[in-house]
């Protein structure tokens, strides 16, 4: 996931860039985050950045739910908890099901021109066998 950490703080802050875009969209902000806080930047693995393409599984990232674990392993694995949570686009629905899944990880969510709603895919097939009945 190309995983940086830069700064140091007491606070943590997680940059998660959208759909189409890798961590470059956060060179302009992350100089000045970095002065006060600890900075995580990563590429998601539909990221254009990530070296090895094969690493994205159509089957196993056909819901958020594959992208928010993937969050999760990664805030764990750097132990960097409890986090304010920055995600633009997707990142923001994706941050919102990750802090459902583990609350004590986030602590506050920053959302950047996500989308208000989120389905996952019982509700969609759910929603589907309603309406053709």
């Amino acid at each position: 996931m190309n995983a940086r950490i830069m700064g140091s703080g007491k606070e943590t802050v997680i940059l998660a860039h959208g759909y189409g875009g890798d961590q470059s969209v956060w060179d302009k902000i992350l100089p000045y985050l970095a002065q006060c806080c600890r900075v995580l930047v990563f590429d998601w693995c539909f990221s254009g950045a990530v070296a090895h393409l094969n690493l994205f599984d159509p089957d196993r990232y056909s819901s958020f739910d594959a992208f928010a674990d993937d969050l999760i392993a990664l805030v764990q694995e750097l132990n960097l908890s409890p986090s304010v949570f920055i995600g633009h686009s997707v990142s923001g629905m994706i941050g919102c099901v990750a802090s459902t899944k583990r609350p004590d990880l986030f602590k506050r969510l920053i959302l950047l021109g996500a989308s208000p709603r989120y389905r996952s895919p019982l509700s969609l097939s759910l929603s589907l066998s309603l309406s053709q009945t």
